[in-house]
């Protein structure tokens, strides 16, 4: 039931018979809220990085409430002129996004990437709350690298990832804690929880009288519209396509208005979170990493 809803809110809807989708996606919404149903992990292993002759590295990180969690570490494949922390968007796991950033190491950058609670070889079930402080789990790990003192350190989320991501930097920023961030890129982001599901709920006519106070079970503070300035002065890309058929071009178009400078916008034609399959949008990313 669960995993159903999820692909609702953000994952094009699957089942067979369009009415039964509704009913089953607006019985769970009723019981549940809407939090739960920005996730859609699994546990297969679609692809490790030696399959696409990379050098890695499996990290298990502990959480303070007693999850285990997963990521991989890509080293550069030469000199690193600096480290990406990836982190991915709603369905799957790891193994499933690896080819967004799996150019990344060849072009001298390090990589890593975590799995939230509940996906891949990651334990627990996912939720915003444990998603965010796994995000932040990943950052601290990073300040324990000796190889990247002397580098730049960017965050690079893509969809959920990118709100997730948005969250953290924000925080992270006005703390200024370590490692320090140089840059963050959000491809393909939505500009607040609430405001997602309550746009997506609106769109079905069994849901749309629930928009309103089902979006009220997600805090208010999760809206990353309101917190994008909080970056600044790191520098901000935002990368959205006009032909996103998950998250729709305004929310990229929002995001980037509210952002403070210094900022870039970079718009795509892509279908959602598949920007990485162009290589002038993948130039256009490594211009904003060198020039940061």
């Amino acid at each position: 039931m669960a995993s159903r809803t999820a692909r609702l809110l953000l994952k094009k809807n699957r089942l067979k018979t369009p009415l039964l989708a509704l009913f089953v996606s607006a019985a769970a919404l009723i019981q549940s809220g809407c939090s739960s149903l920005f996730f859609f992990p699994d546990q297969t292993t679609y692809i490790t990085p030696d399959r696409l002759n990379l050098t890695y590295e499996n990290i298990y990180l502990d959480t303070a409430d007693g999850e285990t969690l997963h990521g991989w570490w890509l080293p550069a494949k030469a000199q690193a002129q600096g480290t990406v922390y990836f982190l991915h968007g709603n369905a799957q796991n790891i193994s499933s996004h690896l080819l967004n950033v799996a150019w990344l190491p060849a072009e001298g950058y390090n990589v890593f990437t975590i799995d939230y609670r509940g996906y891949g070889k990651s334990t627990g079930a996912p939720d915003i709350e444990g998603a965010l402080h796994d995000s932040e789990i990943g950052l601290r790990w990073l300040a324990t690298r000796p190889d990247i003192e002397t580098t730049p350190t960017f965050l690079l989320g893509q969809s959920l990832g990118g709100a997730l991501g948005l969250t953290l930097a924000s925080e992270w920023v006005q703390r200024n804690e370590t490692p320090k961030l140089n840059g963050v890129i959000l491809d393909g982001t939505f500009s607040g929880f609430r405001g997602i599901a309550r746009e997506k709920l609106s769109n079905f006519w069994l849901t749309w009288p629930f928009q309103i106070p089902l979006s009220w079970t997600i805090p208010d503070e999760y809206e990353g519209v309101d917190q994008i300035a909080n970056i600044s002065p790191v520098p901000v890309m935002i990368i959205h396509s006009v032909r996103d058929g998950i998250i729709p071009f305004h929310h990229g178009q929002d995001l980037y208005d509210a952002a403070g400078k210094p900022k870039r916008f970079l718009q795509t034609d892509t279908p959602h979170a598949a920007t990485f399959v162009i290589p002038a949008y993948k130039e256009s990313v490594l211009e904003f990493l060198r020039d940061n």
